[in-house]
């Protein structure tokens, strides 16, 4: 009982890795806007400090993880059709935070050292690739994924709080073998460029330095 209920779990979490990825491939970027939520990606991929609202998610979520609900429950009973849903809703919310730890905490490991190149390449190197947060699985299969290169370039303006050193600016030592700053260090520079790497996101290209 207490294994089958694991396997339901898991494979809750599972299905979520796969929505993850069509939520972020085919709504986030292929919709070119044309959704809210597209609207709101393209918006964080112009500014990688800009996330959406709490609010906007929670909205969100429960009616995706009720149609979850209603449809395993009908498939496959109750019992069964709650520990899948389960797993999905659990692993969403890993996802929501392990997205977000990646743009403002520095890394601690092997997993969030290969959750951050993965996904900061997809912002700053290749945003037409890459696009498993979690886990590059899908990426794997719809023949979407790259390696990062060696050293990633991050545009000054959207360096990650976590990768600059406070007093030069400049890539923290603990990170200089994975990424390199590039541009520089004006407030023009800033502030007038997020309509480019606006315009930049929704061509499905990276921001330029």
């Amino acid at each position: 009982m207490i294994l089958t209920a694991a396997a339901n779990l898991l494979a809750g979490a599972f299905a979520w890795t796969f929505a993850e990825y069509g939520l972020h491939h085919w709504n986030g970027h292929r919709m070119l806007g044309k959704t809210t939520f597209s609207k709101l990606h393209l918006r964080h991929h112009a500014d990688q400090r800009y996330f959406a609202p709490t609010s906007a998610k929670i909205a969100a979520a429960i009616p995706a993880n009720a149609l979850v609900a209603a449809a395993t429950i009908w498939g496959f009973g109750p019992v069964v059709g709650l520990a899948l849903t389960t797993g999905f809703a659990t692993m969403y919310a890993a996802y929501a935070v392990i997205h977000r730890r990646t743009h403002t905490n520095a890394q601690r490991g092997w997993y969030s050292r290969w959750a951050r190149r993965h996904h900061l390449y997809h912002h700053f190197g290749s945003p037409k690739m890459n696009h498993g947060v979690t886990t590059p699985l899908w990426d794997l299969v719809f023949r979407t994924y790259v390696a990062p290169p060696d050293v990633i370039r991050v545009p000054r303006r959207q360096a990650p709080a976590w990768l600059c050193d406070p007093a030069s600016g400049e890539v923290r030592r603990e990170c200089a073998r994975d990424y390199a700053i590039a541009g520089r260090p004006t407030r023009e520079a800033e502030t007038s460029s997020f309509d480019t790497d606006l315009a930049a996101a929704y061509a499905g290209n990276a921001p330029t330095a």
